[in-house]
């Protein structure tokens, strides 16, 4: 029994190896006209030919378009990595020029003001802000080391900002002049610029609404107008020297009882992203 279905196995191998070399032939041969079997069994042999190539071909292409996926996501990868080194070169490369510009605006600035006057401007990074808007204060990193003391004038190259309010070793706080309504606040004697000798006043308080100082103590005679600078008078000995620009005035009215007058005044530094600044050191006479 098992040696008959051997030998029959064998039969339908041969009988199929005949039949496709047949097929082949019928295919491929270069002989005369066919008969019309032949003919019908080369068709059927084309149709099933092309029949199988279609699975065969939609499975290459399958593969295919796999790998062209993988190409592009690789390339894709690739491009994404590029553009983010890129945009942080280039932020990278925007903060350095920005803080060259600010350099040399600082540089530009101690020049000068040692032309204008003989204080020594020390050089202060801000290390860290108060993020309470009620709050207004830095801490920078020059300290008690550095010779810095409490009641230092501080400002930036745009005027001044504000005061050392308290040191440690290695850092100072500085409360900003947008303070002055706080109870450990100083007031700021003040003057016109170029008018140092006819105007006088005193800057204790800050209005947040409008952004801006307010000048009380005004006298009536004031010569003071809206568009003038607005300077330290320097009348309050270290605190405070004298001819640091503050702001411009914006407007000017009557005090309580019309005694004195009031002025607004629009500060001329930017109390915003402050990054460096300079603490104002007055020689000893």
């Amino acid at each position: 029994m098992f040696k008959w279905l051997g030998n029959k196995r064998l039969i339908i191998l041969m009988a199929g190896v005949i039949v496709f070399v047949a097929l082949m032939g019928f295919t491929f041969g270069g002989r005369g006209p066919m008969t019309p079997p032949e003919g019908f069994l080369k068709d059927t042999v084309t149709w099933m030919q092309g029949w199988l190539s279609k699975p065969a071909r939609s499975i290459a292409g399958f593969f295919e378009d796999i790998r062209r996926i993988s190409v592009l996501y690789e390339e894709n990868r690739q491009l994404k990595t590029t553009l983010t080194r890129y945009a942080k070169d280039t932020a990278r490369l925007n903060d350095l020029e920005a803080q060259n510009k600010r350099l040399k605006d600082m540089l530009g600035f101690t020049e000068r003001q040692q032309q204008a006057n003989k204080y020594r401007y020390r050089i202060a990074e801000v290390y860290a802000s108060s993020p309470d808007p009620f709050n207004s204060t830095i801490v920078i990193n020059l300290g008690e080391k550095d010779g810095i003391k409490p009641n230092m004038a501080v400002m930036s190259v745009e005027g001044l900002i504000g005061r050392i309010d308290s040191v440690s070793p290695f850092y100072s706080n500085v409360q900003l002049i947008t303070d002055l309504d706080s109870s450990n606040a100083k007031a700021i004697a003040v003057t016109i610029k170029g008018k140092e000798n006819d105007s006088f006043g005193i800057l204790e308080g800050y209005d947040r609404k409008k952004e801006m100082l307010i000048m009380n103590k005004i006298p009536k005679t004031d010569h003071l107008v809206p568009g003038d600078v607005v300077v330290t008078s320097g009348m309050m000995g270290q605190l405070f020297p004298r001819g640091i620009e503050i702001g411009q005035v914006v407007s000017r009215d009557e005090g309580d009882f019309g005694i004195t007058h009031t002025a607004l005044i629009k500060p001329f530094a930017s109390f915003n992203h402050l990054r460096e600044v300079f603490v104002v050191e007055v020689p000893e006479l």
